[in-house]
């Protein structure tokens, strides 16, 4: 069959569409986290770790994205390397990083302070996003 399109690409770009989904989801219930969880009188650890714990979750299914084909390990693996890398980064004060960091943007993508506890926070996202991409793969399959 020369002119027949293989069924097996059609999977990663699948994944990735349902990943890229999955982050928007992610960052919206984050983003609300942030904004009204204060408002909404949750406490100050919720809204500081939920927000990175969602952070890090968003990070697994953006990697997810980026390279399907990967196996969730190894998009696990590569999430939490940029999530440590950006929680150091904060250890690292240059007059423009510094300007960035104080934008929404920048305290959003960044952050502002070195915390291990973040690290802690992007673990248990990261985990939740294994649990949430496994749980999605298993309801395609049914």
């Amino acid at each position: 069959m020369h002119g027949a399109q293989p069924d097996k690409p059609v999977a990663p770009l699948r994944t990735s569409l349902i990943r890229a989904v999955l982050a928007a989801v992610v960052i919206v219930c984050g983003l609300c986290l942030r904004w009204y969880g204060f408002p909404l009188g949750l406490p100050a650890f919720v809204v500081k770790y939920g927000g990175s714990l969602l952070w890090a979750t968003m990070v697994f299914l953006l990697v997810g994205v980026a390279l399907p084909r990967l196996t969730r390990t190894q998009t696990a693996a590569i999430a939490m390397v940029i999530a440590g890398v950006v929680e150091f980064s904060r250890l690292v004060h240059t007059p423009w990083l510094d300007a960035f960091r104080l934008t929404t943007a920048g305290a959003l993508l960044l952050g502002r302070i070195f915390s291990p506890w973040n690290l802690a926070a992007y673990a248990v996202g990261i985990a939740f996003g294994l649990w949430i991409d496994r749980l999605v793969q298993l309801r395609r399959e049914e």
